[in-house]
């Protein structure tokens, strides 16, 4: 069986400028393929350190033990400030604590069992719009599962459909910026205070601006219809009308907008690019793809059917280890550590990488291969406990990341009952990371309805 696709590794050895160079264009490409082994490899430029670990007893350690002691590197998150200003994705210390305690109680127990009814609304109007192109002839999907993902953020977040005209121009304006934002900005590479010039391009700073004056006015709405006791019980208000238990507070006009960006580039960029692989991966084994769909038929609108999907869940699980949507996570040292022997000096960047790590070879049994079969097995019960974070892991772990579970397994059984998904023999994706790990040229598949 051949095996899903997976970037090309650069060779072992290769200087500052040719790292840079293939780093801009595809983060996974620019890396060698003893990462593939190594528990940890150091690199080395003339303005930082960085070390990328495997060893699971290292990111235990920053993870989980000691993630005060680690906090977020600056170096990423600065090319992305213009669009996500303070939000949690990019906080650290007591500013970040405040904003998970009053973020988190909108994603916990009975909430999920409230947004469900958007989720399912949701695929089924992504059914609806697959049936415009299922001729069984080739069809970029990923455009698709993005439309999809985004719904069920404006859904979920504030009771209206992509259809709305303000969701819209919010999703139009966010594919823009998309293809404008640089994986790598001045701040990645030059050590400097917040103020130093960035450098971003026009294109880039205009998006985000439109964007978020979008959200502006959507939060603005919703404070009014909270304000005249007429707003719906969704997302949103949860979020809106909490207040940080130590300090009373909620968040502002702004803040807000800092979140409900987040919550569109985490909640919709990843749930899309994972989406579109999981349908690959099935397209390129039908064998699971008649499981899926056999589940699927017993999925309804009532949220108890979602135990049933135990066979998805193990597929969507399995597309998010071969293919994280967030490739490479980055934090940083406050104090002199020792890492497999080795000094490691303050100031130092560590990097987590969920694609290596979910193919660590000595870790994974047929770490590149598709088996969602291995869930249920003793050594996929064991990686999934320590070598397994699409999500980030600890206290930092992504406060949606329940949320996306049902979403990713509930799109993808909707969609697999409704069509049978096929390859495309002679347009393979080629995976590239950037933000998130998405295709060169497109995800093309052909699908038609499904019979029987």
């Amino acid at each position: 069986m051949t095996q899903p696709p997976k970037p090309p590794s650069r060779p072992d050895k290769v200087s500052l400028w040719r790292y840079l160079r293939l780093f801009r264009q595809d983060i996974l490409s620019a890396q060698p393929a003893r990462l593939y082994r190594a528990w940890m490899a150091e690199f080395r430029t003339p303005f930082f350190r960085s070390y990328m670990i495997n060893d699971p007893n290292l990111v235990r350690r920053v993870l989980r033990e000691r993630p005060d002691d680690f906090p977020k590197s600056d170096r990423i998150g600065a090319g992305l400030r213009p669009l996500l200003g303070n939000s949690v994705f990019l906080t650290n210390g007591e500013t970040w604590k405040r904003q998970r305690r009053i973020i988190d109680p909108a994603f916990e127990g009975g909430r999920l069992r409230d947004t469900y009814p958007a989720i399912h609304a949701a695929g089924q109007a992504a059914v609806a719009r697959f049936a415009l192109r299922a001729d069984n002839t080739p069809h970029e999907i990923e455009a698709e599962t993005s439309h999809a993902a985004a719904d069920v953020i404006f859904r979920t977040l504030f009771s209206i459909p992509i259809e709305d005209a303000i969701a819209g121009q919010v999703f139009e304006e966010f594919r823009r910026y998309q293809r404008s934002q640089p994986i790598l900005n001045l701040a990645a590479f030059l050590p400097g205070p917040r103020w130093m010039p960035r450098f971003f391009r026009r294109e880039t700073r205009k998006s985000a601006r439109i964007i978020r004056h979008l959200i502006t006015q959507l939060t603005r709405q919703r404070l009014d219809a909270i304000k005249s006791g007429v707003a719906p019980d969704d997302l949103a208000t949860k979020i809106m009308t909490t207040t940080d238990p130590e300090t009373g507070r909620g968040f502002d006009v702004d803040e807000m907008v800092d979140q409900v960006a987040i919550f569109f580039l985490a909640g919709h960029e990843t749930s899309a690019a994972a989406l579109a692989w999981a349908l690959y991966l099935l397209a390129m084994h039908p064998d699971w793809q008649d499981k899926v769909a056999r589940e699927a038929a017993l999925l309804s609108e009532d949220f108890s059917s979602v135990s049933t999907l135990k066979i998805t869940r193990d597929v969507f699980r399995e597309a998010l280890r071969l293919y994280p949507p967030v490739p490479m996570m980055v934090r940083e040292t406050t104090c002199p550590e020792v890492f497999r022997e080795r000094p490691v000096k303050t100031g130092a960047q560590v990097v987590l990488s969920p694609w290596h790590l979910h193919r660590q070879n000595r870790l994974w049994d047929n770490p590149d291969g598709f088996d969602p079969a291995r869930w249920q097995t003793e050594n996929g019960k064991t990686c999934q406990r320590d070598a397994f974070i699409p999500f980030s892991a600890g206290p930092r772990v992504c406060t949606g990341a329940a949320f996306a579970m049902i979403e990713g397994a509930v799109l993808l059984a909707q969609l697999i009952a409704a069509y049978r998904f096929d390859i495309v023999a002679d347009r393979p994706p080629e995976p590239v990371a950037h933000l998130t790990v998405r295709t060169k040229d497109g995800m093309w598949l052909r699908f038609a309805p499904r019979s029987g």
